[in-house]
């Protein structure tokens, strides 16, 4: 609890480990690299994410659902693109107790393999239709690169993944759309900014037609992906046979989409609003808004205390989450720091004084100001701080995203930018592919893509040909 961190901007990469720890949010010394543990904190500040992401699921008409784990070889073969783009990356089982396994079963790296087939089942005429499942999962991809806690792992805990199926493509398009919208407002609701941006061919979802992509920015100048929409046309209703009946009685293939986040979501949670003390919380998914902290001297304990008390039961009766920090082996000096470390919106401190002038003390966690109110007054006044809280936390995080999205008019302003850790680039390009892998290798970059939204050209040349530019698009260092 006294584990001092680093300055967040000094050494991001070193804070956000420390963090994680000291505010008990996963543990990552488990003996299998990639693999960690949700601690109760974190997996508080998980539930309450998800529980964002499965009101709007429900809202939308996505109907939650549960498949297995293990997906035999022969369904994942059968996509042969898909194939390519995940075979490097799968944990196989081919035994089971003391024998070997006549079909071999892989742990889903992702699910469309497991579900399809099953679709294929489902599916039989245009009354079927549409279907759209989501469902909350572990997914295991063999992770190659330097493993990341929350960013880039073995297993990914806290994944959401949506499938859908429609008659036509119009109504595909229309899902497009809603899924756009879904991750949008999970997005917002955490007071998460981002882009929009369609990945580049050789970057999109295997198997795929095209693949939209979120992105925010760490505070090293990294983007971070966390949410991708898919539009897989038919490939996937060929491979699998997903047929349907229509009105007049002849059978057409389905058009499918399909699209996900994982715990990426919460680290993009924790980078943006954390600061040197530790977790700075949204209100709406922090496990306790509020935290009310005695302050106790010899021969007050009892009324503190008993007041305490009183002020929790009201507080929990106005619908808000709080939490009373009585332990007597920390002084309020321990306590405040430990809550601040975990990122409570709110401290109520109570002491004898206080009581004698009917009145609170509250220290909002964002920007750490006190304020006195009376007891009258509290309730109200706390609700309001809660809105005031969050409000603030979304002003400041999209003030410095929006000054950290760049145009540049050459490759060197581009690595300038770049290698200062400052953020993402935007600039023209001719839509050449060559291009693009040309401007990826000079500055040891990543395109991201081209903006969902339609966009002013920044510049009237190809960055790097100097051709006539066609689209913008998007280019930063990556994680």
């Amino acid at each position: 609890m006294s584990e001092k961190l680093p300055k967040k901007d000094e050494n991001f990469s070193e804070w956000f480990s420390t963090v994680l720890s000291a505010a008990e949010i996963t543990d990552f010394r488990y003996p299998v690299k990639g693999m960690g543990i949700w601690l109760p904190h974190g997996f508080a500040i998980r539930k309450n994410v998800l529980k964002i992401a499965r009101e709007l699921h429900d809202e939308t008409g996505h109907q939650e659902v549960l498949f297995p784990l293990l997906i035999p070889e022969s369904f994942f073969q059968k996509e042969a693109e898909h194939i390519a783009g995940f075979e490097s990356q799968v944990y196989w089982v081919t035994q089971g107790g003391l024998s070997p396994l006549e079909v071999k079963l892989l742990l889903r790296p992702t699910s469309e393999t497991a579900i399809y087939p099953m679709f294929k089942l489902w599916i039989r005429s245009h009354a079927d239709l549409p279907v759209k499942v989501y469902q909350i999962v572990s997914i295991f991809r063999y992770e190659t690169k330097a493993t990341k806690p929350l960013i880039r792992v073995r297993e990914i805990t806290t994944f959401k993944e949506a499938h859908t199926a429609h008659a036509t493509l119009e109504d595909l398009m229309q899902e497009l759309d809603t899924a756009v919208w879904i991750y949008s407002s999970i997005f917002d609701r955490l007071l998460l900014p981002y882009l929009i941006s369609k990945r580049p061919d050789w970057d999109k979802f295997a198997g795929a037609e095209y693949s939209m992509a979120f992105d925010t920015l760490t505070p090293d100048g990294k983007t971070l992906q966390i949410g991708t929409v898919h539009n897989l046309g038919q490939n996937f209703a060929h491979a699998f046979d997903i047929q349907f009946e229509n009105e007049t009685g002849s059978h057409e293939y389905v058009y499918q989409s399909c699209f996900g986040i994982s715990e990426r979501v919460i680290a993009a949670l924790i980078s943006i609003h954390g600061d040197d003390r530790g977790l700075v919380l949204p209100p709406e998914v922090a496990p306790f808004q509020a935290v009310i902290v005695p302050i106790y001297y010899k021969e007050k304990e009892k009324e503190v205390r008993e007041v305490s008390e009183q002020i929790l039961s009201k507080l929990r009766k106005a619908g808000l989450r709080v939490q009373f920090d009585d332990r007597d082996d920390l002084t309020p000096g321990a306590k405040y720091y430990y809550h601040e470390l975990r990122g409570v919106p709110i401290r109520v401190e109570i002491g004898p004084k206080d009581i004698h002038a009917n009145k609170v003390t509250l220290v909002r966690r964002d920007t750490l100001k006190k304020e006195q109110v009376s007891m009258k007054s509290m309730i109200e006044r706390i609700q309001q701080l809660l809105d005031e809280i969050t409000e603030n936390m979304k002003t400041t995080a999209e003030q410095k995203f929006k000054e950290r999205v760049f145009s540049a008019k050459n490759i060197e302003e581009v690595k300038k930018i770049v290698t200062s850790r400052s953020g993402i680039v935007e600039v023209s390009w001719c839509g050449e592919e060559g291009c693009a892998h040309e401007l990826e290798e000079e500055i040891s970059g990543s395109i991201l893509g081209t903006p969902v939204t339609e966009k002013e050209i920044a510049v009237s040349e190809c960055i790097v040909c100097q051709k006539p530019g066609k689209v913008v698009v998007r280019i930063a260092r990556a994680h």
